[in-house]
């Protein structure tokens, strides 16, 4: 069930990329100004083009369509390699297109669009972690760019680089680079437009759907007076600059049994750990430390372990490391979700 949710959000990653953005004042030439009017213009703008994706050794050309419409917010990338699959946005709800298994997804989406995440800025916790420069200005793509860097201090997180279109605010290239510089996903758009109006007709899958097997992970509707137990989990020590931000128990699609939900951020990058119980045959005896599985998706990293008779499943844009070090940190008997999120953090 958990593993269901991460392989959509992993397939729904693998068509988008991870943009920047920072809440700080505009200052002229200044790196977080650029990010912020990069912000503003994937927020605000129609724009359509052909991107290309390297990731893991492996290369994808995508089509993106993106338009604006008062409130609503449409969003279409399809692969034009491949398997053809396809992403499909408006505004709360996503679906994507699976050609090669004849399957279609729906579920919840980001209100941004593909191209953005659920924005975490630099806070002054970040500052602490990640360091902020421009390096010197260069041409990208045939256009005049300014080249931001968003460095991490340590290995626990990855950094970033863009290279910001001068006129449109626009990013032409993002990279996700480790530490020591490693290249762990990038993006670079071959072509960019940015058309006043973008017809419905654009906005539509290109398949045909009619033999498809469709999938929709939908919220279960609960009464009213029913009532979710509380989930009593905390960490003991986190990687320098998370800190806990969200803490929630909920049911997830096709779940039977409540889910502890837990968000972890260090003000940039984001690290969600999912905690529900474990079957008899995987559960270990007190004191004895339960076998871990790593997956690695692209740039995420997700680790399933056993802890206190309860599977718990961390996924994070994060080094293998950071997510070991969270979910293996986890413990049972702290403070409650109510507590935590009320700032009660340890």
């Amino acid at each position: 069930m958990v593993n269901a949710r991460i392989s959509v959000g992993a397939s729904a990653r693998a068509l988008g990329w991870v943009s920047l953005a920072a809440s700080f004042a505009v200052l002229a030439d200044d790196p977080r100004a650029w990010l912020e009017r990069m912000e503003r213009a994937l927020a605000s703008r129609n724009y359509q083009g052909i991107f290309v994706h390297e990731q893991d050794g492996q290369t994808e050309t995508l089509r993106i369509v993106h338009r604006v419409n008062g409130n609503e917010i449409a969003e279409r990338i399809a692969s034009l390699d491949g398997s053809g699959r396809e992403v499909i946005r408006r505004n709360g709800e996503l679906t994507a297109y699976f050609p090669d298994q004849r399957v279609a997804l729906v579920e919840s989406g980001p209100k941004e669009g593909l191209l953005l995440t659920e924005l975490l800025r630099l806070d002054t916790a970040g500052a602490a972690v990640y360091r902020l420069s421009e390096e010197h200005p260069t041409r990208m793509s045939g256009r005049a760019s300014h080249v931001v860097a968003v460095e991490p201090l340590d290995d626990l997180r990855y950094g970033y680089r863009v290279w910001i279109d001068d006129a449109s605010a626009m990013p032409l290239k993002t990279q996700l680079r480790a530490s020591n510089g490693r290249v762990v996903e990038q993006l670079v758009f071959t072509e960019l437009t940015l058309p006043a109006r973008i017809a419905d007709a654009a906005l539509q899958p290109a398949i045909t759907t009619r033999d498809y097997r469709w999938v929709r992970h939908a919220a279960p509707t609960m009464p009213p007076e029913a009532q979710l137990p509380e989930g009593n989990w905390e960490v003991a020590g986190l990687p320098p600059g998370f800190h806990l931000t969200a803490n929630s128990t909920q049911i997830l699609a096709g779940a039977g049994t409540p889910v502890t939900h837990l968000v972890f951020s260090d003000g940039l990058a984001c690290v969600s750990v999912f905690v529900e119980p474990a079957s008899r045959q995987a559960s270990s005896p007190p004191g004895v430390s339960a076998a871990a599985t790593m997956t690695s998706v692209g740039s995420s990293n997700a680790m399933s372990t056993i802890v206190d008779g309860h599977k718990v499943t961390a996924i994070g844009e994060v080094p293998p490391a950071t997510v070991r070090a969270i979910a293996g940190s986890l413990r049972e008997g702290f403070a409650s979700p109510r507590r935590a999120a009320n700032g009660s953090h340890h």
